[in-house]
């Protein structure tokens, strides 16, 4: 018991840490006299006063994190920070329940974008941004944000790095200290939102919806301050921003990083990744859309290609924006894109899934060992972009996937067993795993996650904290092995 200490200290350090996050929905209360400032700022005073306090009992216990202290970490902050965002909405929403207002901050902080709530479009401006500030803190992990900040506390931050950012390579570095490559990826995050948000503002929004969705598009979360979600606007030229955003979004900050500090473009054409996720999104969108086009649900190929790509990108991306409803196409359609949801974002982006890295790696092995069996000596390292790739990093991949699809299948299970159709259960699985936001049938574009009893939501929210943690960091904890001294 004594080693949870050290854990508990950092993560009251962190709570206090996170109650300035208040300060954004407390501003936006006061600038839009919405009646929410008082809430906003008692849950403000109680995550900083629940953060001292944990501190402060747990002064003595301070030591450095050792990699198994920072697996434990990432896997109490993110249920812990989700139980205090839900205060606001508790206190406003006095009909609201802890399940569902726990759902709700769990699918912001994951940058799924599921959602529970209704009426979306009278709801408090200060309630809004709070949702869609989760989203964009959870999108490049308030872990790594906290990163940046622990070292001035004098906590070093490698092993909660190496634990929450996703993907297999994970030991590589931009710059020589961990929090200098933190601080680096959240000048490049930031500096991309803003640019989001005037170009929003430019096609047609207010600001506070060009900022919401802003928030949203880049922390690939999918909240949407209309109940019809982007739809509700029927702007192309807004569509067309959030697809680009999107995709950006969508691709390794590292390599944003990178080619604006060279201002070389050509670093995209290099990472092998970044290949993977346009050409399989845009090869995707122009086939899908002559698919729904052909079997008539639109009029026109142009209408049909506008519609597939915002949509398709959306999914494909795991962001969880929506302008139709996409339930109603052809089945093969929105059961293309959520299969896209598993594979295509790249690693060290804001998505979920599975990462297009890890889809190359698999595929490289599979051909390997296709190779070996018509050349038994033959000698084949798996390669990406000319690089071999280490055995060890295979084969991690290839515990990952098990374990991905295995958590799939399983959780899809339980959720047949309480009572839910297979299709809504296969949807909110894969969904909710791959941090994408809508899912099929019941819980499709043109509903929400409302429609759950309280363990079909409890079973969702634990499964959207399983894939943004990538499955590893959160299992690792549930092992005998990991409480063994």
């Amino acid at each position: 018991m004594d080693a949870l200490f050290p854990v508990a200290n950092v993560l009251g350090r962190l709570l206090s840490i996170f109650s300035l996050a208040y300060l954004m929905p407390i501003v936006a209360a006061i600038y839009y006299q919405d009646g929410t400032t008082a809430e906003f700022v008692a849950a403000m005073i109680i995550s900083l006063g629940g953060g001292l306090t944990l501190y402060g009992v747990t002064r003595s216990h301070y030591r450095e994190l050792k990699p198994r202290d920072g697996f434990l970490l990432v896997s109490t902050v993110w249920a812990l920070m989700a139980a205090i965002a839900t205060i606001p909405l508790l206190l406003v929403y006095d009909t609201m329940s802890f399940t569902d207002a726990f759902f709700e901050t769990m699918s912001g902080l994951t940058t799924t974008g599921s959602t529970i709530m209704t009426d979306l479009d009278h709801a408090p401006p200060a309630i809004n941004v709070w949702r869609h500030e989760l989203n964009w803190l959870g999108g490049m992990g308030i872990i790594v944000l906290a990163v940046a900040v622990l070292p001035l506390l004098g906590v070093g931050g490698m092993q909660l790095y190496k634990a929450e950012t996703p993907g297999p390579m994970k030991d590589s570095k931009l710059t020589a200290r961990i929090a200098d490559t933190a601080k680096a990826l959240w000048l490049v995050y930031f500096s991309i939102t803003v640019l989001c948000i005037v170009l929003l503002n430019q096609a047609g929004l207010s600001w506070l919806d060009s900022i919401c969705h802003a928030f949203a598009a880049l922390g690939l979360g999918g909240f949407s301050t209309r109940d019809a979600s982007v739809g509700a606007f029927d702007n192309p030229m807004v569509e067309f921003v959030l697809i680009v955003f999107m995709v950006i979004a969508a691709m390794n900050f590292a390599t944003h990083f990178v080619a604006m500090r060279g201002r070389d473009l050509r670093v995209y054409w290099q990472d092998v990744e970044a290949r993977g996720v346009v050409g399989l999104i845009v090869t995707s969108c122009f086939g899908v859309a002559l698919y729904v086009w052909l079997e008539g649900t639109y009029e026109d190929y142009p209408t049909a290609l506008r519609h597939v790509s915002f949509n398709l990108v959306s999914m494909a991306t795991d962001c969880g924006f929506a302008s139709q409803d996409f339930d109603k196409w052809p089945i093969f359609a929105p059961l293309w894109m959520l299969f896209l949801s598993c594979i295509t974002v790249s690693s060290g982006s804001t998505g979920g899934g599975i990462k297009m890295i890890r889809t190359l790696i698999l595929a490289k092995q599979a051909n390997r060992e296709l190779t070996r069996l018509i050349h038994p000596a033959v000698v084949n390292p798996v390669k990406i972009g000319g690089s071999a790739i280490p055995n060890n990093v295979v084969i991690a991949v290839l515990g990952f996937i098990f374990l991905y699809f295995m958590s799939v299948v399983m959780l899809t299970f339980v959720m047949i067993l309480s009572g839910l159709d297979f299709m809504t259960s296969l949807g909110a699985i894969v969904a909710s795993i791959n941090n994408a936001g809508p899912g099929l049938n019941k819980v499709g574009p043109a509903t929400n996650y409302a429609v759950l009893t309280d363990f079909q939501t409890w079973v969702c929210t634990f499964t959207m904290l399983l894939g943004r943690l990538e499955v590893l960091s959160l299992a690792v904890v549930f092992t005998p092995q990991f409480w063994r001294k």
